[in-house]
């Protein structure tokens, strides 16, 4: 049967899934096969789209099939390339915060982070006063005048990624083509390319599971439990993104109180997410908040309680019934290293403790009829995306 490599490789990661070290919880397996789901309709999906010589851009994650501790506030686009050809990526801008490129070589496992060949936002193109850009890739030397970047031997892949600060604000367009094949068809599909692309989506299902299980380890669960770090640059990541990172264990009676100056950053975002290395569910529950989303007190600074009981404030940021899980922040656009003084301070109090930490905790307050209109607009934010 074509399909007996992906049944195989379903079973194996199906396997790794009810074994991995951090369950504890009949919620933490559940998740753990929703998770499975989304990794095979995302591998599948990729294997019979994915092209290198007619390419075209696929999202790899989304609300759906997450992985790789996905921000709520990101669309993550990617094509495949190749280092000898020439690429035109044609779009216009959309309202959003941030739109940047990145050029890797290889894929993320569970043994390596990929080579960062090149890394830019829209900052270093010349967009027309409709918004509209064309952007080359190819083999060629780089010509900022021609919007035009080098592929270095061994460019994989190109990504690209569209980062709302508001959720109202609306994505634009994006096209890439392979000037070589421009204007011809895609060969017909031949039962060697269909088995081939069975056995591409089984390989990277395995390697899906196995990769994301260790990042956590690498990156997260080493680090004093409850702490965050002083802002880094994010591994593997963009030029102008910074992160802190951590990871909470707390129990019902327990609140995370986290500190920050509100930042000039024109993009400063925080998430959780569970030790599958996802987000939790954004759209129902307020597990992220971003610089537009967050409420800033009176004295400059951010204050976001973690806990997963309702402490009636606007910037409750909700563990969804997880006692453990991931902590994240990032900053993005920035062409400075941020100060240890911007970096974020976490403590862990009781929870009916909470207002004494809040120095303006009146003013934080709200009421279940508010914070059901913040869900409702981050239910209209994720499906004004249309991404299914």
């Amino acid at each position: 049967m074509l399909t007996d490599p992906l049944t195989a490789a379903i079973a194996e990661a199906e396997k790794l899934v009810a074994t991995a070290p951090h369950i504890r919880t009949e919620q933490d397996l559940t998740e753990g096969y929703e998770y499975l789901a989304g990794g095979i309709s995302a591998c599948v999906h990729a294997a019979f789209v994915h092209s290198s010589t007619h390419p075209t851009f696929i999202t790899g994650t989304g609300p759906y099939a997450k992985m790789g501790l996905d921000n709520p506030d990101t669309l993550y686009w990617g094509a495949a390339v190749r280092d000898h050809a020439e690429y035109l990526v044609t779009g216009r801008r959309g309202t959003t915060c941030d739109l940047s490129f990145q050029v890797m070589a290889g894929n993320y496992t569970d043994a390596n982070v990929p080579g960062n060949v090149t890394a830019f936002d829209d900052r270093a193109l010349t967009i027309a006063d409709d918004g509209t850009f064309e952007v080359r890739f190819g083999p060629g030397p780089a010509d900022s005048a021609r919007n035009y970047f080098h592929l270095s031997p061994g460019s994989s892949q190109l990504v690209v990624r569209e980062v709302y600060s508001d959720w109202t604000q609306r994505r634009g367009s994006l096209r890439i083509d392979r000037l070589d094949t421009l204007g011809t068809p895609a060969p017909a599909p031949t039962r060697d390319d269909v088995t081939r692309r069975y056995e591409r989506a089984a390989r990277a299902l395995v390697s899906r599971v196995k990769t994301w299980l260790q990042f956590p380890q690498w990156f997260y669960l080493d680090l004093p439990v409850n702490t965050l770090t002083e802002p880094r640059r994010t591994p593997g990541g963009l030029d102008t993104q910074y992160s802190s990172v951590g990871h909470f264990d707390l129990s019902d009676d327990e609140a995370m109180v986290i500190t920050l100056p509100a930042s000039d950053a024109p993009y400063l975002g925080f998430q959780l997410g569970s030790l599958w290395y996802v987000s939790l569910d954004y759209t129902g529950h307020q597990t992220s908040l971003n610089n537009s989303q967050a409420q800033i007190d009176p004295d400059g600074n951010i204050r976001i309680v973690v806990s997963n009981r309702n402490p009636g404030v606007t910037n409750w940021v909700e563990t969804v019934g997880h006692d453990r899980g991931i902590l994240q922040f990032r900053w993005q656009r920035l062409d400075r290293h941020p100060e240890p003084g911007e970096g974020p301070v976490a403590e862990v109090v009781a929870f009916d403790s909470i207002p004494e930490l809040l120095p303006f905790h009146e003013s934080n307050r709200i009421t279940p009829d508010e914070w059901s209109l913040r869900i409702a607009a981050r239910q209209s934010g994720v499906a004004d995306r249309m991404l299914a």
